[in-house]
């Protein structure tokens, strides 16, 4: 550990660390910044950038290990159905394989994969099962001869097949490291090798640090080698992310017709596995102290290019970790962290009881209901960060010193976090708590999002957070769009109309931005995208296309909200020189006005204003 902090000689506190390497050498890049946005945009340059995943991807992932069977999944997706809770995705564990073998299916709990997956993807959900890197040595298992035939497996210092321990009992690692051993993993990926797979269906990669249950420290021998003679210690920290990027690769180019973007979770990562998928914090435990630090671990990911990260909605180990399963407090709060985190999953252990957001009580399933309609009226935020992620290396989800450097007071923060630039959120991570202490950086007003309470930036607040309420606070100076009505997939959100929050900021500006494309596929890159601006000054608000070429995108603005403000006499849609008079609704108390059915495109060809009189 580094010794006390010294004095430097402009009274700068200087410290001092050591850095040591088990093989070869330490390389050490410098970031010289100036400010925040500077040191993510050189790092990205670096390591690379998040792509843009597909848009279903933000949605609200529903996993167990393990969901049965097929009448388990229709049951599931049902309810969901039934009880109008939105969501995207619907995963499968370990247990949906032939015996622990990848790339197979149980014949009789998953006798129709193909079926299953197209009754979900007529409703616009999409299906996620896992494969692990450990392959059952089993010579009648075709992924395990071929890749045994080929000697593909990482051998031991002797140059031996590895065999190590893992959920199928006696397995083989294959070298990921090897350029060859991930394009022969990606071609596994085709649906005529990766038997039931559909267009629908993505991965899960697990296990992949990589795990050997009984290796020491429950991973292999650092002397084990690759297929290139180079030990495990030099590519121990890499090896998820060459898995990752072999299985993103696969899915691919198994679809060299269709323009689809992969989609692949993965446990274990390194510098540079942002360009391949999302991660996750690995097993966390139904504890209230563990969804507090997932807050942290989550920022710490995003300021290392990680992010697209989440952790598992209410505890993945419960009983069966030798904890409690959550109660529907706990699993509440979770929820409402998890809903403004930028990976957003639900998951369980098998021997936790049933945790879908209907297995509590009725109160509780309205509850989650609202939450989760709070995370889908954001999707096209989120998706807009996520651009900005791309193109500027920006993280998701922020440390609040990221958008306040110059104060203080935020350094040390992790309880509370910025998604995006314009939205605070608070999570209660304590249980019985009915109110929270909110500290609002910056000089700007902050405005709670359901009710409009305005709060001056320099100072510290005791809020009102009970049990059905996350603190979050949009930020003055900020614009956010919002897609209100209730789907149940994002699928179905494709042609919905906005609503812009305008939260003014001190000096009564505001401006903010929406991007739109077609939600998957690489034709972004082509320009075919549109890119919106949206400002507000001096009773106006304007938009402007600052980017995109031929994406048409024909959503319209629905509504705007402006928070704070006081009542107009007249408001007027001006475009392409006709004026069209608005009507609106003003809350006193809230100080809300609410501008309704202007009707204009969100991207418009000819730009338009809206000025209140």
């Amino acid at each position: 550990s580094p010794p006390p902090r010294d004095q430097g000689e402009a009274g700068v506190q200087e410290a001092t660390s050591y850095w040591m390497s088990e093989s070869g050498v330490v390389d050490l890049m410098v970031l010289p910044g100036p400010s925040p946005a500077h040191i993510f945009r050189q790092y990205a340059a670096l390591t690379g950038v998040t792509p843009l995943p597909p848009k279903f991807a933000l949605g609200y992932h529903q996993c167990r290990w393990n969901y049965n069977d097929e009448a388990d999944v229709r049951y599931v997706h049902g309810q969901f159905e039934a009880l109008d809770i939105p969501y995207d995705v619907l995963w499968l564990d370990i247990e949906h394989t032939d015996g622990k073998r990848y790339f197979t299916w149980d014949s009789f709990k998953f006798p129709e994969p193909k079926k299953m997956q197209e009754e979900l993807a007529a409703t616009g959900r999409k299906m996620v099962t896992i494969v692990d890197p450990h392959i059952k040595k089993d010579s009648n298992y075709k992924v395990y001869q071929e890749a045994h035939e080929k000697e593909l497996f990482i051998k031991t210092k002797d140059g031996n097949e590895l065999d190590g321990w893992c959920w199928p009992g006696s397995s083989a690692y294959l070298d990921f490291t090897s350029a060859e051993v991930r394009d022969w993993w990606a071609g596994r990926f085709a649906y005529d090798k990766y038997e039931g797979s559909t267009p629908s269906l993505y991965t899960w990669n697990d296990m992949n640090e990589p795990s050997v249950f009984n290796g020491p420290e429950v991973s292999m021998n650092k002397d084990a080698k690759s297929l290139a003679g180079v030990e495990h210690r030099e590519w121990h920290n890499l090896y998820g992310m060459y898995m990752q990027q072999a299985t993103a690769e696969g899915l691919l180019k198994r679809n060299p017709e269709q323009d689809k973007r992969p989609f692949v979770l993965s446990r274990s990562f390194y510098a540079g596995s942002q360009r391949w998928g999302a991660i996750w914090t690995g097993d966390n435990a139904c504890k209230w102290d563990h969804l507090e630090a997932s807050v942290p671990m989550l920022l710490t990911l995003g300021l290392c290019g990680i992010t697209f990260s989440g952790a598992d909605v209410g505890g993945f180990l419960g009983k069966g970790g030798g904890y409690g399963d959550p109660t529907a407090e706990l699993f509440t709060r979770w929820f409402q962290a998890g809903a403004y985190t930028p990976f957003f999953r639900g998951h369980a252990h098998h021997d936790s009881k049933r945790r879908e957001p209907w297995t509590f009580d009725d109160e509780t399933t309205a509850r989650l209901r609202e939450i989760g309609k709070q995370r889908y009226q954001l999707l096209s935020y989120w998706y807009t960060l996520f651009y900005f992620a791309e193109t500027t290396g920006m993280p998701t989800m922020r440390p609040l010193w990221v958008e306040f450097p110059t104060d203080p007071k935020t350094f040390d923060m992790d309880h509370e976090f910025m998604s995006g630039g314009a939205l605070l959120v608070r999570p209660v991570t304590s249980p019985l708590a009915t109110s929270a202490t909110v500290y609002f950086p910056g000089t700007c007003p902050w405005y709670d999002i359901v009710d409009g309470t305005q709060y001056m930036g320099s100072s510290e607040a005791t809020v009102s957070a009970p049990i059905d309420k996350v603190p979050v606070y949009q930020r003055g100076g900020t614009i956010v769009p919002r897609q209100m009505r209730l789907r149940r997939s994002s699928a179905l959100m494709g042609a919905d109309p906005y609503t812009l929050v305008i939260a003014p900021g001190a000096n009564g500006t505001a401006e903010g931005s929406l991007y739109l494309d077609a939600g998957d596929g690489f034709s972004y890159k082509k320009g075919e995208y549109q890119l919106a601006t949206y400002k507000y000054a001096d009773g106006v608000l304007s938009v402007s296309k600052v980017a995109g070429t031929t994406f048409a995108a024909t959503n319209l603005l629905e509504r705007v909200e402006l928070l704070g403000v006081k009542p107009p006499t007249f408001a007027v849609l001006k475009q392409a020189g006709v004026e069209k008079s608005l009507s609106f609704l003003y809350n006193e108390a809230s100080k809300r006005l609410v501008l309704r059915k202007p009707a204009v495109l969100m991207a418009p060809a000819v730009d338009w204003t809206i000025t209140l009189l």
